[in-house]
């Protein structure tokens, strides 16, 4: 909630809500609820879910709770999906009696969100009477996020906004964008491809401060993966003790390769150089510290730096 405020105060346009479930430190099974009471909380900044995953729910639902949120923050509401578990093997079975099916039937249901969220069923069709209300001013806008061309191309074949998860992917990422925009189709007149790249970035005063703040997150993403973790990410004293091992001293090496760590200048440089390399709209930043407030101070160097 404060991100979101300290945020919209910056200048920023979007802040985006990961949906997780039974993962340590990743606090939230329900954007939407997290969502509403932000959007009480501000009143210009964009909102939305970062993703909600489709497969373990049913279209119709999906559209009705975003449509009520547009209804009470006209103008402001994005609904990212996508088709990942969300978190363990047995919160996806507690979730979803047939996920994997349901991830095969992913562009039947981006199909039908899609009919529900532009109110425009088929005649022929058994719910064309059906209206996902309340109908807002103005709809919330689909995007579909992923890491690779299946959905890039999912994107592009129902005329979707496509945010590529640069920091999670080790994909083509410059390919899978130019496929999108090459292959996207118009849903709507005037509509146009719209890429937002994702990417982990943490700034500090001093290159060696970031490098320190960031060694606290490396160290949670380690923890995790053993089990690990469960009160949070750790403190920079936490991090600096603890003992990696020959494997994992290499994991943490290949995870920095997919973060941006440094003082204003070189984070400005980086973030600038991606931008024109993979050509996107928008850059959407992911920063994990374990002080809130570190959090908050990257941010604010990021934008005196780079979209100022």
């Amino acid at each position: 909630m404060k991100l979101a405020q300290a945020g919209e105060e910056l200048g920023y346009s979007r802040y985006w809500i990961a949906e997780h479930h039974d993962l340590p430190g990743l606090a939230c099974p329900a954007p939407e609820v997290m969502l509403s009471y932000i959007g009480t909380l501000t009143t210009r900044i964009r909102l939305g879910s970062g993703a909600i995953l489709l497969p373990h729910y049913k279209p119709f639902k999906v559209a009705e709770v975003f449509n009520l949120l547009a209804t009470l923050f006209p103008g402001r509401i994005d609904i990212g999906i996508g088709r990942a578990p969300g978190g363990t093997t047995e919160a996806t079975n507690a979730l979803s009696d047939h996920f994997l099916q349901n991830v095969w039937s992913m562009p039947d249901k981006v199909k039908e969100l899609l009919y529900f969220l532009d109110d425009n069923y088929p005649a022929d069709d058994p719910f064309t009477k059906l209206s996902a209300a309340p109908i807002p001013p103005v709809s919330p806008v689909p995007w579909l996020l992923g890491t690779g061309k299946k959905s890039a191309m999912l994107a592009a074949e129902y005329g979707i906004s496509f945010a590529f998860g640069l920091f999670m992917s080790d994909s083509d990422g410059e390919a899978i964008i130019k496929q999108y925009k090459e292959a996207f189709k118009r849903r709507q007149p005037g509509q146009k491809p719209e890429v937002i790249l994702t990417v982990s970035a943490l700034c500090a005063e001093t290159t060696e401060r970031a490098e320190e703040l960031a060694l606290s997150s490396l160290i949670w993403s380690i923890q995790k993966t053993k089990g690990e973790g469960l009160n949070g990410v750790p403190s920079v004293e936490e991090a600096k003790q603890y003992v990696l091992t020959e494997k994992e001293q290499a994991a943490l090496q290949k995870m920095k390769q997919n973060m941006i760590i440094g003082n204003p200048e070189t984070v400005s440089l980086k973030l600038k150089e991606l931008q024109t390399k993979y050509h996107a709209d928008e850059i959407m930043i992911v920063t994990i510290t374990c002080d809130p407030e570190d959090k908050i101070k990257s941010y604010q160097l990021i934008k005196e730096n780079v979209f100022n």
